[in-house]
């Protein structure tokens, strides 16, 4: 297929995704206690459910959800700078690691009690762990996810955030934490990144700066955990080599990852210009919420009845466990 042809092919997909984005874009900003993700999301969902979709846009769509999803991963890696999360502090990571280990754990516990798909389980404990949306957008090339596992988890997690931002300053306000109590939970315990600034400047102006530190700090931890990801799939496919199966490391290893990294490196060692900053950061949000419209619009009704309430079920018990988590952990460092 010729190059001209490729894109004959998926520009009535890409441009629909387009529109979609910005439009949700608009909305996020609109209405920032839902955040542009949910509405990009949604946005797909309706346009799988209209009538008049032709046929003809689903490749660009189905590309949209795959393909500028990395894209955008790569570009989000310009906009996290480690030597900006140094300085700020990684005092949170006594609080993120163990909620993030506590997050895994819980989820797959009720993955397993419910008989719930592995990768659908693993995307629901990543989002509820890191940060939301981000997290399974970078996890679901290393697992080899489906469309459906991917919008299952994604619209779990959102519905989550949602509630976050209400919740969680009535808790706030209801146990009478200080700025600094509350603004470390909510970026250890609320899963996508707009949820949280949401929910914590809602609280309290300082509150919301601490909330956005920890949330920053938490986000870096997707780096080591798809890396870990990416060695146990190497392993098992190392162990398939042995029983004579050809193994081409070329689709086992996500190089998007590698190009992450290199980013986030750049960006930490300053050799970004600093006018490049808000365009990488723009770019990102607007080919994330491409991918979304895209992941959205292989959403299904029959999908959610197939799998019944287990991706909630799974979503509620981890981000609880999580919750709770922080809260004892903060009580017992003092904080």
């Amino acid at each position: 297929m010729s190059q001209k042809q490729q894109m004959n092919k998926f520009s009535k997909g890409l441009m629909l995704a387009a529109i979609g984005a910005g439009v949700s874009i608009l909305l996020g900003k609109a209405f920032p206690l839902l955040g542009s993700s949910l509405f990009a999301i949604l946005c797909g969902i309706v346009l799988n459910a209209s009538q008049r979709l032709p046929q003809s846009s689903r490749p660009g769509l189905s590309y949209s959800g795959k393909n500028l999803l990395q894209y955008s991963i790569i570009l989000m890696g310009f906009t996290l700078s480690f030597q900006k999360v140094t300085q700020l502090g990684l005092s949170s990571l006594l609080i993120s690691l163990p909620t993030i280990s506590v997050a895994f754990l819980s989820a797959f516990a009720m993955g397993y009690l419910l008989k719930a798909p592995k990768i659908l389980t693993a995307l629901v404990g990543m989002g509820t762990a890191i940060c939301g949306g981000s997290a399974i957008a970078a996890a679901s090339p290393i697992l080899e996810a489906d469309e459906e596992d991917m919008a299952l988890s994604l619209s779990t997690i959102f519905f989550f955030n949602i509630l976050a931002v209400f919740i969680f300053p009535f808790f706030g306000h209801l146990l009478s934490m200080t700025d600094n109590q509350f603004g470390v939970w909510a970026g250890t315990a609320i899963n996508d990144t707009s949820s949280v600034v949401a929910a914590a400047f809602s609280y309290s102006k300082v509150a919301g700066e601490i909330a956005t530190v920890v949330k920053l700090t938490r986000a870096l931890m997707i780096i080591p955990i798809c890396f870990g990801m990416m060695g146990l799939k190497l392993l098992k496919h190392s162990k398939e080599d042995k029983n004579g199966k050809k193994v081409n490391l070329a689709k086992v290893v996500p190089w998007f990852i590698l190009y992450f990294m290199l980013a986030s490196l750049l960006a930490s060692l300053g050799w970004v210009p600093a006018f490049l900053l808000p365009i990488c950061k723009f770019l990102s949000q607007f080919l994330m919420a491409m991918a979304l419209v895209g992941i959205g619009s292989q959403v299904s009704v029959d999908a959610f009845r197939k799998q019944g309430v287990a991706p909630l079920l799974i979503g509620v018990v981890a981000w609880g466990c999580v919750s709770v988590a922080s809260l004892l952990i903060q009580y017992f460092l003092g904080i």
